[in-house]
């Protein structure tokens, strides 16, 4: 993300939200100290604006589920009590 914003001259988050990007500051901060992923729309998008190509960077597609607890497995029942 840092690249992006040097490609594309933007001195800051707050700007690049400016400049036609429907995503909220707190989710481009997010994303720029790497504590949420890309969407993968969002990630093109970026790409595009910079002219960086895809191929000379690392990375990995995940699916839309990573890191999701599967549904019940968290949960516990708990145990009444006969009084």
């Amino acid at each position: 993300m840092q690249e992006v914003l040097f490609k594309i001259n933007c001195p800051s988050l707050r700007e690049l939200r400016k400049r036609g990007f429907d995503v909220s500051y707190s989710c481009l901060k997010n994303y720029f100290l790497e504590r949420r992923n890309l969407s993968l729309g969002l990630f093109e998008d970026l790409l595009k604006i910079s002219g960086i190509d895809k191929n000379d960077l690392e990375f990995e597609i995940v699916d839309e589920n990573y890191g999701q607890v599967k549904g019940g497995k968290k949960s516990r029942k708990r145990k009444h009590r006969n009084v």
